[in-house]
């Protein structure tokens, strides 16, 4: 009886064989042919490695002589003559072509048929829709989809500004108020047209699909970073006289001694005339922008959101008043046993590995 081939790995290959054998994400026969690999390399037998990996001794020697003849590479699936394709090349760089131009007008986004389509318009060429949907798989093309981007503006300072906001979470200044401020707006108050069913064993939460409008809300809203405590107040309008009148009450509640340093975005109100008037009259007040687009920046989004998962995004409101009353119950109960949030990002770019 032949004896089997023998395996020798590398450090590089070994490790890579290694995280494929412990994969959880990989393909389960590359899992399969990672282990048979490593064995071999070990000095087992074909028909030991096959017991202990349940299966045929003709597939450990098929796999462990493939990878002793080629390498990685020969653990890799052999590529199937099959049949021979239908469409030429110039078919399929026509597909390529309509998939990575603008659609027809008024459509925004192309469909299997209207590539085909657009081919037999091209090339003269008929090919059917699922025809078209393989040969774009078969490049990783996908015009269908559409992933949301913001492009960047110009803001020189926008590192300056973000290890600010963040030297400010981290080492506030001795004695002063720090502030995180911002509205939340146009929140529904809706009631569902049918109770919902509490939870059971193997049952989750079932919510009616269908609500009844009751009109919205907004609040405007100050996170005191040092305590996590939070000030809420409903507001008729999103505009630069309510949020001064928001931070005239602010003012006023806080000791005259003491300095207060607020973090806000570039909403309008918060940028308008009016409220930057307001700021030139209050010196003891000193505001810390946030970069364009990095609201995120602001503290009281953390509140926000938390807001928005415990209350707002599955409750039942039955008109804007009881919208009001939860979520004002909401941020006395959060008081109660506020602590500061734990904020650990220094304002740097972050590194990659």
């Amino acid at each position: 009886m032949a004896s089997a081939v023998a395996v020798e790995l590398g450090d590089v290959a070994r490790g890579r064989l290694e995280r494929l054998a412990v994969s959880v994400t990989a393909q389960v026969r590359q899992v399969l042919r990672a282990k048979i690999v490593l064995a071999a390399a070990d000095g087992l037998a074909n028909s030991a490695i096959a017991r202990e990996l349940e299966v045929s001794v003709n597939t450990v020697r098929k796999w462990r002589g493939r990878f002793a003849a080629t390498g990685p590479p020969g653990l890799d699936d052999a590529k199937r003559s099959g049949r021979p394709r239908t469409y030429g090349g110039e078919v399929r760089v026509a597909v390529v072509a309509a998939a990575t131009s603008a659609p027809p007008h008024p459509e925004s986004t192309w469909s299997h048929r209207a590539i085909a389509e657009r081919v037999a318009q091209t090339v003269f060429s008929r090919i059917s829709s699922s025809q078209v949907g393989r040969v774009l798989a078969d490049l990783d093309l996908k015009p269908h989809r559409v992933r949301g981007w913001l492009t960047r503006r110009d803001t020189p300072d926008f590192w300056d500004r973000t290890t600010d906001i963040c030297r400010l979470y981290r080492t506030p200044p001795a004695g002063a108020v720090v502030l995180s401020i911002d509205e939340k707006t146009a929140i529904a108050a809706r009631s569902r047209k049918h109770p919902t069913v509490v939870a059971g064993p193997g049952t989750p939460v079932r919510q009616e699909f269908e609500y009844r409008r009751h009109g919205t809300a907004s609040i405007v809203a100050a996170l005191d970073v040092r305590t996590g405590e939070v000030l809420t107040e409903p507001v008729a309008r999103n505009d630069a006289v309510t949020f001064t009148a928001f931070l005239d009450h602010l003012d006023a509640v806080i000791d005259l001694d003491k300095e207060i340093h607020v973090v806000l975005d570039n909403g309008a109100s918060h940028t308008a005339r009016h409220t930057k008037a307001w700021f030139a009259t209050h010196p003891r007040w000193h505001v810390h922008w946030t970069p364009p687009h990095a609201s995120w920046l602001n503290q009281v989004e953390l509140f926000f959101s938390a807001l928005t998962r415990r209350v707002l995004r599955h409750g039942d409101f039955a008109n804007r008043d009881d919208l009001i009353d939860k979520m004002e119950t909401y941020v006395i109960k959060h008081n109660q046993t506020a602590k500061p949030y734990r904020w650990t990002y220094d304002g740097t770019p972050l590194k990659t590995a």
